[in-house]
């Protein structure tokens, strides 16, 4: 899949599936290919990650057609860029608040390389060079531009920042959400699910994609798909691991009996 796949998808409301890439490991894309997802997301938010090393986990993911899309630590349009001219797909923006926020990421995502005053000036809805406009649109057809709602101001804000040209999907955060609305990973509290669904409705009424990443339970990632998202990042390769592992030891302990009712091994007991 290409980023204009994906972005397209995202529009027409066709759901696409990915999962958090924590390890760097040279190793791991060759593990990923054939899963089923249709994109990575990578984070630099919460993720320690070199601006090298990025950049060469964007150009794998995207050499096996699996586009890269990467969070970047804070809602500024330059860090924007600069993930970008490593390889990124498609820019997540965190914690965004404000319709000013998403209108200077628009800036550097879709109306790149212009920068400064004509920037500016094309924010301001001024028409620049016949040419420049299409190559400028040709360009930002194979770029995605994401934004995190995750707090109660996001939500109020919302159709201000829903109308806001070329943006192609907003991206629920739930632990900050949860503790925003302050129900603090309560993930089946009236309070944030009622927000999930007002945040997947309104978006999807516009034509632009709705999404969460959610690393609980399968049936309450179907119920999220129910209810409107079509953009679903499932879990983290570190939880996907640590949870396999675990399952597959203690059924290890249990078959060959190195494990009691209790869950203790028997090393545990003799201590």
């Amino acid at each position: 899949m290409t980023p204009t796949d994906l972005r397209k998808r995202l529009h027409a409301g066709k759901t696409i599936f990915g999962t958090l890439i924590v390890s760097p490991s040279p190793r791991w894309p060759d593990v990923v290919r054939g899963c089923g997802l249709d994109f990575v997301f990578i984070d630099t938010e919460h993720i320690a990650l070199d601006r090298a090393e990025l950049s060469w986990m964007c150009q794998a993911y995207t050499a096996i057609g699996l586009p890269p899309l990467v969070r970047i630590p804070a809602p500024d349009p330059y860090a924007a860029t600069m993930v970008l001219d490593g390889g990124a797909a498609g820019v997540i923006a965190p914690y965004v608040e404000t319709v000013e926020q998403v209108r200077a990421l628009r800036g550097a995502v879709k109306l790149r390389p212009i920068k400064g005053q004509k920037l500016q000036q094309m924010l301001d809805g001024t028409r620049v060079e016949p040419q420049l406009e299409s190559y400028i649109e040709d360009g930002a057809k194979n770029r995605l531009l994401i934004v995190n709602i995750e707090s109660v101001p996001a939500i109020e804000a919302l159709d201000e920042i829903l109308a806001v040209p070329d943006l192609d999907a907003v991206l629920i955060g739930p632990h900050d959400l949860t503790c925003s609305l302050g129900v603090p990973e309560q993930w089946e509290h009236p309070k944030f699910l009622s927000a999930c669904e007002t945040i997947f409705r309104k978006a999807r009424a516009v034509g632009i994609g709705a999404g969460i990443h959610f690393w609980g339970s399968m049936a309450q990632q179907v119920r999220f798909l129910k209810a409107g998202a079509n953009l679903l990042i499932h879990s983290a390769d570190i939880l996907l691991f640590q949870k396999h592992l675990r399952i597959e030891l203690d059924a290890i302990k249990k078959t060959s009996g190195l494990c009691n009712s209790t869950g203790d091994t028997q090393e545990d007991i003799n201590i």
